[in-house]
């Protein structure tokens, strides 16, 4: 299915070659790209994002494999979230974190901070030889409304997060955080604390990636009820509240 809505009247669609799974063993994958980048500005990147397209740095992607449908774009209906117990205990535990809002430039404690990450969370997935540059393509470039959230307990940075603003919700870019501070859960925080700016934003959605059910990595996202899944090119109900 090719998106047909007005914003890409312009735009073109090609398929990758074949590449090893990030999250399968043994699966090959396909990705469907959205060029040219400079076309895609905020209103064609949220009927992309609508349509299951996510964004890693200026490339607009989505999974294109010929023999697998395990990818399913899912979304937070953050109206109707309520946390569970030990979600609540992670708010507790993190509300004295502050959060700054900051534009998508380079620093090098967070850069620092990103390598710390990808070395204990990704060893050998080829991100945790990111030299800066590929980090600034990745997380640092952007055509739409993006901005960088920082959090720190004091003056200890702890978790950075890239979040877009789109006409009906927010997207989950990426995350990253101490890997020394596994306890306090702070992935899950990131998640609870964008489901909560969405909100405040009186936005509907918190657009999550892709939930799949086989990967360990992947398969977190039904944690966050009620969540919808693009099935079939339908946005649906995957888990209940």
């Amino acid at each position: 299915m090719y998106p047909t809505e007005p914003p890409f009247q312009r735009i073109q669609f090609y398929l990758t070659a074949p590449y090893d799974c990030s999250y399968l063993p043994g699966q090959r994958s396909r990705s469907q790209v959205a060029t040219p980048t400079h076309l895609i500005d905020p209103d064609a990147y949220s009927a992309l994002i609508r349509a299951g397209f996510r964004r890693s740095g200026q490339f607009t992607y989505r999974p294109h494999c010929e023999a697998c449908r395990a990818c399913v774009p899912a979304r937070v209906r953050v109206a109707e979230f309520v946390p569970n117990r030990s979600q609540r205990r992670c708010e507790k535990r993190n509300r004295h974190l502050a959060a700054r809002f900051l534009p998508l430039d380079y620093r090098e404690e967070h850069f620092e901070l990103y390598r710390r990450y990808q070395a204990a969370r990704h060893v050998g997935g080829g991100m945790d030889r990111d030299d800066a540059d590929q980090y600034r393509q990745f997380l640092l470039s952007s055509n739409v409304d993006s901005v960088l959230v920082e959090f720190r307990d004091g003056d200890t940075l702890v978790m950075l997060a890239v979040i877009d603003q789109i006409d009906d919700g927010l997207s989950a870019v990426y995350t990253f955080f101490d890997p020394a501070r596994e306890a306090d859960s702070l992935g899950v925080y990131g998640v609870l604390w964008q489901i909560e700016l969405a909100k405040r934003l009186e936005l509907p959605y918190l657009y999550l990636g892709y939930w799949i059910e086989a990967s360990r990595k992947m398969a977190y996202k039904k944690q966050y009820p009620p969540l919808e899944g693009l099935l079939d090119g339908h946005w649906q109900l995957i888990t209940q509240a």
